[in-house]
């Protein structure tokens, strides 16, 4: 195979933490080249140097065979490297092609981009609205109009951080299906996830980075999932075990009841007469297509969009559904949102400030409107130390970590305030192994201390894994619960494509 990019001993620290220790990788045109590594391993850090956003400290790269260096992002673009990172980069308020055009170089933005957009992405089976606002789209067409954007650079080398973490199963398909013909094509692909299924699946050759350096090199092909994980993280994983199984006459916790709303702003979907029920200690998911109404679901049980009435949601025996965020947490609520910045932290604040965000009230930080500090850092600290979030400690800037490690924040942060309910959109989101794992044993824990949580996920693997039933959204309609034990992908495949189980039978 030709080598397209050679990097040789590159390292680049930050303070006294060495992200990337003399990291040697090639990449090669027409191969899909995975590249694992638990949170904080340097992926991230790799990934910058590679598209220009990082310096090394010392190393040397070459391109083609020729010595190169990268001093910006359009110094890689220009040579044919484009990145698609794991955090979305577009503006909800505008047009696909409006999103487009400002992530491209001058002299390609003319006349014709609409034109050009949707023939590319249907030739990739990308199908795209080049018209559509970007805010009406769901997660897994954003992720689309992020790899068109790339595309239409026309590049050589495709790096893609964590593409398939909040995309369903048919999805990830339609995706991996692209990054094959791709690779036909002659292209490079640094393909960056936690999701080893798919890494042996699509994958031709892996490199394992572990404390900045790379400590192994595998064909995915012949290496188990077992395997992998016990490269990444240096041991054997536990298997996240629930220490007493669902009580049938345990008592209801949620009630929701008749539950409809317009599409609004967190979606355009909306919610057509939902009822559910959950009891104390029970594990429920909640499978379906993105954008199905997941999103409206959220912010209804959040309180972000108050219900029409109070008994439209009840929490034992209590009616909240007029109730805002905050005085639901009071009440024994917490919360993990779809996004992580902007929404679950805020960017710009210290990990201790993101901590207080959602405990003030219901861990009582804030007495008569002065804030104890004191209680709000070893609470910060805590979460840091129980979910081993790596960090440079709870001053850092919630913008500074690597998103699992954000994700182990702010996961942790809610389940330590010990709720009687959590909701939890896509709790695993963007961790590695280890992490899933150690996330997986808290869920499960506290359903074993009494709290009800729902999950939200498109990972079904997670879903039939932690829950004790799931039920399917589908055009913003719940269908009736399954308990998990009967269940399996093709009946949930057949609910979230909008056909009733007996069509499946």
């Amino acid at each position: 195979m030709t080598a397209l990019l050679t990097l040789h001993e590159t390292t680049k620290s930050y303070g006294q933490v060495c992200a990337n220790d003399r990291v040697s990788l090639t990449l090669n045109a027409g191969e899909v080249h995975a590249l694992l590594g638990e949170n904080g391993a340097g992926k991230s850090t790799l990934v910058k140097t590679i598209c220009g956003l990082v310096q090394p400290d010392s190393g040397t790269m070459t391109w083609r065979g020729e010595p190169t260096a990268l001093p910006g992002p359009a110094a890689a673009r220009a040579l044919g490297i484009g990145v698609v990172f794991q955090h979305f980069s577009l503006f909800e308020a505008l047009t696909v092609t409006e999103n487009i055009a400002l992530g491209l170089d001058d002299g390609h933005a003319n006349t014709d981009l609409t034109e050009r957009i949707e023939r590319l992405s249907s030739r990739y089976g990308l199908t795209l609205n080049a018209k559509a606002i970007v805010g009406d789209l769901s997660v897994g067409e954003r992720q689309r109009v992020e790899i068109v954007r790339a595309l239409m650079q026309d590049p050589a080398l495709l790096v893609l951080d964590e593409p398939t973490s909040v995309l369903t199963p048919q999805e990830v398909e339609a995706l991996a299906a692209t990054l094959r013909q791709l690779a036909d094509e002659g292209r490079g692909i640094l393909y960056i996830s936690h999701k080893l299924s798919e890494i042996r699946h699509l994958c031709d050759r892996v490199t394992v980075l572990r404390g900045g350096k790379v400590v192994a090199e595998a064909d995915p092909k012949t290496t188990s999932p077992e395997a992998l994980a016990e490269l990444m993280v240096g041991q054997r994983l536990p298997q996240p075990k629930r220490a007493s199984s669902l009580s049938p006459n345990a008592p209801v916790r949620l009630v929701i009841d008749h539950l409809s709303q317009a599409p609004n702003p967190f979606s355009p979907t909306g919610l057509h007469n939902v009822s559910l029920s959950v009891q104390a200690g029970e594990v429920l998911g909640i499978a379906g297509v993105a954008g199905n109404g997941q999103n409206a679901l959220l912010a209804a049980l959040s309180g972000e969009v108050l219900a029409g009435s109070a008994g439209t949601i009840i929490l034992d025996q209590q009616p909240i559904g007029h109730i805002h965020p905050q005085g639901r947490r009071t009440r024994g609520l917490a919360y993990v949102p779809p996004e992580r910045l902007g929404t679950g932290a805020v960017p710009e604040l210290d990990l201790t400030d993101n901590a207080l965000l959602s405990t003030y009230r219901r861990l009582a930080f804030a007495v008569r409107g002065l804030l104890q500090p004191g209680k709000v850092a070893h609470f910060a600290s805590n979460v840091v130390e129980r979910f081993d979030v790596r960090s440079a400690g709870i001053s850092a800037r919630a913008s500074s970590l690597s998103g699992g490690n954000l994700q182990k924040f702010i996961v942790g942060r809610e389940i330590l305030q010990t709720p009687k309910l959590l909701v939890a959109a896509h709790p695993t989101w963007g961790v590695d192994a280890g992490a899933a794992a150690a996330i997986h044993q808290a869920l499960l824990d506290l359903a074993t201390e009494g709290a009800c949580i729902i999950i939200v996920s498109e990972d079904l693997d997670e879903l039939l894994m932690l829950t004790d039933r799931i039920a399917v959204l589908c055009d913003g309609r719940l269908s009736a619960p399954i308990p998990v034990t009967e269940a399996d992908a093709t009946t949930l495949g057949m609910l979230m494509a909008g056909e009733p189980v007996d069509a499946a039978a």
